[in-house]
């Protein structure tokens, strides 16, 4: 949940919440302020078994940019389910915005020299499909993002293409919204890992990104037995279903705001859609 940006009122309490001393709960909107006494926590561990406690995968990209579909690969993590990591960093061939720059540090003199895009994504692909080869789940936070974008880097570059259709992906974004439907407000990474317990050591480091997004799909499936027993064959599907809900609530709140609307069939992979207004 993000700090509220302005003075406001408890929702719960009606106590004066000064800008920045509270959190905004809601979903899209409709945020209302809370007060720190009454923000939502986390529900204990439970003593169930499940997916959360099968060795699991983790990826995380940083990028050029928010289009999944134009943007490019610039970092890497791979974290096997057994610990064997894999992390890189990739010159794309291309100009790094400065607005990504802030947000990672990555710019595209610091990437020259390192692999090229193509070494790069063919490795990851590999990767990706030694896992739907093996059953093993991978978590990804915010699939529909990093893993579109991977499929258009491997149109790009005529790399093939891991059989999606057999991977489990584990989606804690996805997961986390279909527990509170939106009540809980932003669900970014470090958010999460705040309302979850997760420690998050540099947050936009593609290795430290990729370990809290594990460790927050653990917490998850730990806390939460309604999820946490299901089987990850079971998981993605229910993702699918989960994903096309919150992107209809998102949608309803696009069209009113002329914002972009979302494929609501788009997860693990999503196509772009038109801009309406």
């Amino acid at each position: 949940m993000k700090p509220n940006a302005y003075d406001g009122w408890c929702a719960t309490c009606t106590v004066a919440v000064p800008a920045g001393t509270g959190r905004l709960t809601g979903a899209f909107g409709s945020r209302q302020v809370v007060c720190l006494a009454h923000v939502p926590v986390a529900p204990e561990r439970g003593q169930h078994d499940g997916w959360f406690r099968l060795p699991l995968a983790s990826l995380d990209f940083e990028t050029t940019g928010v289009d999944p579909h134009a943007d490019r690969v610039v970092s890497y993590a791979l974290l096997g389910p057994h610990g064997e990591d894999v992390v890189g960093l990739v010159d794309p061939g291309v100009e790094v915005p400065a607005a990504a720059s802030a947000v990672h540090g990555l710019t595209a003199e610091s990437l020259r020299g390192s692999p090229g895009s193509f070494e790069a994504v063919s490795r990851i692909a590999a990767w990706v499909q030694s896992l739907a080869d093996a059953g093993v789940g991978l978590v990804v936070y915010n699939a529909a993002y990093d893993l579109t974008m991977l499929r258009a880097e491997c149109e790009r570059w005529g790399v093939l293409q891991p059989d999606w259709s057999r991977l489990l992906v584990v989606d804690p974004l996805v997961v986390d919204w279909s527990l509170h439907r939106g009540t809980l407000g932003s669900r970014t990474l470090g958010i999460a890992c705040e309302y979850y317990g997760v420690r998050i050591a540099d947050a936009h480091d593609a290795r430290c990104d990729a370990v809290a997004a594990r460790e927050v799909a653990v917490e998850i499936g730990a806390r939460h037995r309604e999820v946490g027993e299901v089987t990850l064959e079971a998981l993605v599907h229910h993702q699918r279903g989960w994903f096309g809900e919150r992107a209809d609530d998102w949608n309803a709140y696009a069209r009113r705001a002329g914002r972009r609307v979302e494929d609501r069939a788009g997860w693990p992979l999503a196509v772009p859609l038109p801009q309406l207004v």
